[in-house]
Parts: C-alpha cells; structure tokens; sequence
C-alpha cells in the first residue's frame, strides 16, 4: 500500500495525526499496510496523516467505493499543520457504524485555516472506510 509520502513525519518523526506517537508506530502502520484501522476515530487520524503525507493511495482505498469520488487527489499547497478530535460517536471495534466530529489546521499561501466536520464511517468487507461528511 506504501503512499507517495514527502510530508514533514517521513518514518522518524512524531505522528502528524496529534496522538504524540512516533509516526512509524502510529498512522504509518496503517499507511505502510502493515495494519488496518481497529475504529473509526484511528480511520480518521490514519486519513488526516495521509493528507499531511500526501499518500492518495491510502486516501482512496479508504474510502468507501460507493461515495470515492473517480480521481482523489492531493492539494500540494496545503500543509496540515494540526488535528483536534472533538466527539465521538459509535465507531469501535464492535460497531458497525461511527461519525468523528474533528477540526483540521491547515495553512495555504501563507494563511491559517481549518476544516471543522463530522465524518461518516462504516465497515466494508469488515474494514473501515470513509463515507463522507455527516449531514446535519
């Protein structure tokens, strides 16, 4: 599964995803193939390192075919610069559903911003994949 890499954890820094982890025993186990999500929050932190890594490899192949857009790309002029998870809702190891409200830090030209969403998750052939932002 390798990704593309080229983000700033490469194999010997601290896991982009915030849990302080180094990143080759954090989301880089789950980005390297080596393991798969065990819920929906890991799914989402593993997905946001992919992000800050640049790894659209990883990024397709968790998301769920049914909502996966044709082409996934990567925004090179975004650096992922942070990762709050804020709630959330079923997505353990037992569930077969879950959401994970999170805010995203990113900077773009030189401008702070973030992404505030609440993802949707579910299992397909017993792994977790992405579905898309929760509807209010």
């Amino acid at each position: 599964m390798g990704g593309s890499g080229g983000g700033a954890a490469g194999t010997t820094g601290r896991c982009p995803c915030g849990t302080g982890a180094p990143f080759d025993r954090c989301c880089g186990r789950l980005l390297g193939g080596e393991a798969h999500a065990v819920t929906a929050e890991q799914l989402m932190r593993s997905r946001y390192s992919a992000f800050a890594e640049g790894d659209v490899e990883y990024l397709t192949l968790t998301w769920d075919p049914a909502t996966r857009p044709r082409r996934v790309r990567a925004d090179a002029g975004t650096e992922w610069t942070g990762l709050e998870v804020l709630a959330t809702t079923g997505g353990g190891m037992l569930d077969h559903e879950g959401t994970v409200e999170f805010v995203a830090h990113h900077r773009r030209g030189g401008v702070d911003g973030t992404l505030h969403e609440t993802s949707r998750f579910t299992r397909v052939d017993g792994r977790w994949v992405y579905v898309g932002p929760a509807l209010p």
